[in-house]
C-alpha cells in the first residue's frame, strides 16, 4: 500500500459510481492491458479474474494461486495511477475469516475495489447469509487497513439460476442485494443480465449503483444510462478478443506460409511509448 495515495484512489474511485453517469470498466488481463487501457483515458482499471487466470496459465474459478495473483496485481497497480479494482472472484477463502485474510492482501496490492460473487465455481449459489457474512469479513478487513475500497457483490443468479423463472430470478436477486448492502457492499452485479426491462427494474429497486456486464445484444450506453445503470464492466471480452486476434493471425500464418499479416495498426512504437 501507498497510504495516503490508495485512500485517495479509492474515494476517487467510489465517486465514480455517483450514478450521474455511467462508468465504463476496461477489464484488464496484465500490466501491458492496463497500461493500453489506461493511455486510452479510462477513468479507473478494473481486472478480468478470467483474463488473469489465462495469462498465468489456469482456468478461471480461483484456480490460480492466490499468491500469482496477487503478483499480477501488483504488476497493474505499478503502470497505472489509476484506481484498480479486482474481480476476487468469490474471496480466495473457505471461510469468512479467510476472505477478510484475502482481501487485506489484496489491498497491500493496491486495490481499491473489488468484485466478490455469490457463485461457487459457476456451479451453485452461495447461502444468502453465508455470503453476506463473506462480504461483512471484506468490509471490515478494509476498515482495519484503512482503505475505503468500493465492494462490488455480484449476484451469479443469471449464470447459476438452474430451472428458476425469470421472476423467481428476480425475487432472489432482490434479497440478496437488501442482504449484501446491509453487510457492507457499495455496489450490486448482476451478471448476464440482458434484458433491458429486468435491468431497468432492478436500478429502480435496488438503492446502490447497478452493475451490468458488456454482452451482445446489450443496449449501448447511452441506453444503459437511461434504464438507470451506473457501471458497465468488459468482463473477459477483451482478453478474449485479444487471444482471438493473436490465435487469428498465428494460424494464418500457420496455413498460408505468409507473414504479410503480421503488421499491426498499434505496433512496437506505440507500446514502446506507453511502457518506455
Amino acid at each position: 500500500m501507498d497510504g495516503p495515495g490508495q485512500v485517495e484512489r479509492a474515494q476517487r474511485f467510489r465517486a465514480l459510481h455517483d450514478r450521474r453517469r455511467v462508468l465504463l470498466l476496461s477489464n484488464a488481463w496484465d500490466a501491458g492491458s492496463a497500461g493500453i487501457f489506461t493511455d486510452l483515458g479510462f477513468d479507473a482499471i478494473a481486472t478480468t479474474s478470467g483474463g488473469i487466470a489465462w495469462s498465468l496459465g489456469y482456468a478461471d474459478g480461483e484456480r490460480a494461486p492466490l499468491d500469482e495473483v496477487l503478483a499480477a496485481i501488483r504488476r497493474i497497480v505499478r503502470v497505472t495511477s489509476l484506481p484498480v479494482s479486482v474481480d476476487f472472484e468469490a474471496g480466495y477463502g473457505a471461510t469468512p475469516d479467510d476472505v477478510a485474510a484475502s482481501v487485506r492482501a489484496v489491498i497491500a496490492a493496491g486495490a481499491v475495489g473489488i468484485n466478490l460473487e455469490d457463485g461457487v465455481r459457476h456451479e451453485t449459489l452461495r447461502d444468502i447469509d453465508d455470503a453476506a457474512r463473506r462480504i461483512a469479513a471484506a468490509r471490515a478487513a478494509a476498515q482495519a487497513a484503512g482503505v475505503p475500497i468500493f465492494i462490488n457483490a455480484r449476484i451469479d443468479a443469471w449464470i447459476i439460476g438452474g430451472n428458476a423463472s425469470e421472476a423467481q430470478r428476480i425475487d432472489d436477486a432482490l434479497s440478496r442485494a437488501r442482504a449484501y448492502l446491509a453487510a457492507g457492499a457499495d455496489g450490486i452485479y448482476p451478471i448476464a443480465l440482458a434484458n433491458p426491462e429486468t435491468i431497468a427494474m432492478l436500478c429502480v429497486r435496488i438503492d446502490a449503483p447497478v452493475n451490468v456486464g458488456a454482452r451482445g445484444g446489450l443496449p449501448d450506453l447511452a441506453a444503459l444510462a437511461r434504464l438507470g445503470v451506473a457501471r458497465v464492466s468488459t468482463a473477459t471480452r477483451l482478453a478474449a478478443l485479444a487471444y482471438a486476434a493473436a490465435r487469428e493471425a498465428a494460424r494464418t500464418v500457420q496455413s498460408s506460409g505468409r507473414v504479410d499479416n503480421l503488421d499491426a495498426a498499434f505496433g512496437y512504437p506505440d507500446l514502446q511509448r506507453i511502457f518506455g
